[in-house]
């Protein structure tokens, strides 16, 4: 039968987030119900409220969640009932042409739930990234649905959902920064801060940690910065020869954008060493522009990347990354600054323009 439970929906752009009534159908064949544990307060979210991602309101909000199968459909094999989770938005399709390359993390035809959750009136919504997991309870595919131990709690296991694997990601896959190398890291959010945590897992001897918000630098710091630079009143060039002071008059070897402006882009592309590689994990708005001399395009060689969601393969990164931080060698804990209920998610996304805080994940007692 059809399961009543409460979650946060986005009815139009720009209005607060509401805890409301929803309704999650019977799980088709290759389906899954998992009952939410933890989701993490991003600001992808705030971008679907906002109408930042498309206008297919409304929204059942909420992406970077943990929790257990309660249900699965009558095909299901990837899962079984009772399997603690973290939830994807990369559930590959294995048939693709990226897939098909040998490149899943490009894949272009990634798996969702079969059928959509309703409102009560039977109007159909939209889930954020295709998981909606500010509620009680959530509808998937199986395929995003990854596994991984029952040792790991759930406000941290949920935020390898999306922002602290993109940041993880862009240093460990995308960056593929090197034992030895130097890595700059400019916006020391919650991403920022987990491209450090990945700089430092990889072997970076110098990671430098660029923002303008003391707390963000020290919270850089907890995560292994060895240095870090306040960029709230330096120039590009400035901000430049600081990270070329600090490598040796070079420039690093790889330089990561968290903050995804047209200055900061900028900064990252002239921080690095000749060869050096940018890797690119902010998002930006669709109206930016960048605008480069192709000549230093050319001279300066390297490579330009973009990391989304971190290049990552869930069913590979997730329990990998869960087990590294039971060892103690991975503080995902320390990304966790605050907790709240799902009647708190308003004021949770609301939050996010202060800048104080890594994450605020929502838990379900």
């Amino acid at each position: 039968m059809p399961r009543t439970v409460q979650g946060v929906i986005a009815r139009a752009e720009k209005q607060p987030a509401e805890l409301t009534e929803i309704t999650i159908p019977d799980p088709g064949p290759h389906d899954v119900i998992v009952d939410i544990e933890a989701c993490g307060v991003c600001h992808t979210d705030m971008a679907y409220r906002d109408g930042g991602i498309n206008d297919e309101f409304p929204f059942l909000l909420g992406h970077e969640a943990a929790g257990r199968v309660a249900e699965i459909g009558d095909a299901v094999t990837h899962v079984a009932v009772g399997d603690f989770v973290v939830l994807n938005w990369r559930a590959v399709c294995g048939e693709c042409r990226a897939c098909a390359k040998g490149v899943p993390q490009y894949c272009f035809a990634t798996h969702n739930a079969s059928q959509p959750m309703t409102l009560a009136d039977g109007t159909a919504l939209t889930p954020a990234l295709g998981i909606g997991a500010f509620a009680e309870a959530t509808l998937v595919h199986e395929k995003q649905c990854t596994r991984v131990s029952e040792e790991a709690k759930p406000e941290v296991a949920g935020l390898l959902g999306c922002g602290v694997m993109a940041g993880l990601g862009a240093a460990l896959n995308t960056g593929a920064v090197q034992r030895g190398e130097s890595v700059a890291v400019i916006g020391l959010g919650c991403v920022g801060s987990a491209a450090v945590a990945g700089a430092v897992l990889a072997g970076a001897t110098t990671v430098i940690g660029l923002d303008i918000s003391a707390e963000k630098l020290e919270a850089g710091r907890e995560l292994g910065a060895t240095h870090t630079i306040d960029t709230s009143e330096l120039s590009r060039d400035e901000i430049v020869e600081k990270v070329q002071e600090l490598t040796g008059g070079f420039g690093a070897d790889v330089v990561i954008d968290a903050v995804a402006i047209p200055q900061t882009y900028e900064t990252a592309f002239y921080a690095r060493d000749l060869a050096g590689r940018v890797v690119l994990v902010g998002v930006p708005r669709p109206d930016m522009e960048l605008t480069l001399p192709l000549l230093d395009v050319f001279g300066r060689g390297g490579a330009l990347k973009s990391s989304w969601y971190g290049d990552c393969l869930p069913e590979r990164d997730f329990p990998y990354l869960t087990d590294l931080y039971l060892q103690g060698r991975l503080p995902l804990e320390r990304f966790v600054t605050g907790t709240t209920d799902l009647a708190g998610v308003e004021d949770a996304l609301n939050s996010l323009h202060e800048g104080h805080v890594l994450r605020t994940v929502a838990v379900n007692r």
